[in-house]
């Protein structure tokens, strides 16, 4: 993991602020979603892509209650 030599201070609603430099790095613009997970003691943040919940590919979405597959996967569903 790439140390920046940032520090924030978490406010008291618990949120921090990215640095703009950041954010252009990870191209992350204003409403994007951030994905938020443990790693062991850690916390990742990291920029949603919705993807195909059989194979995790992000071409083609169709969203089907609530969950996202791909094309190529509801083609291959239809063959059984």
């Amino acid at each position: 993991m790439k140390s920046t030599g940032i520090i924030r201070k978490v406010d008291e609603l618990g949120r921090i602020v990215l640095p703009i430099e950041l954010r252009r790095t990870l191209d992350i613009a204003e409403r994007d979603e951030l994905e938020i997970f443990m790693e062991n003691d850690r916390i990742v943040l990291q920029k949603f892509e919705p993807a195909c919940l059989f194979c995790g590919s992000s071409r083609g979405l169709v969203t089907y209650r609530g969950k996202n597959v791909c094309q190529e996967c509801i083609n291959k569903m239809s063959e059984y």
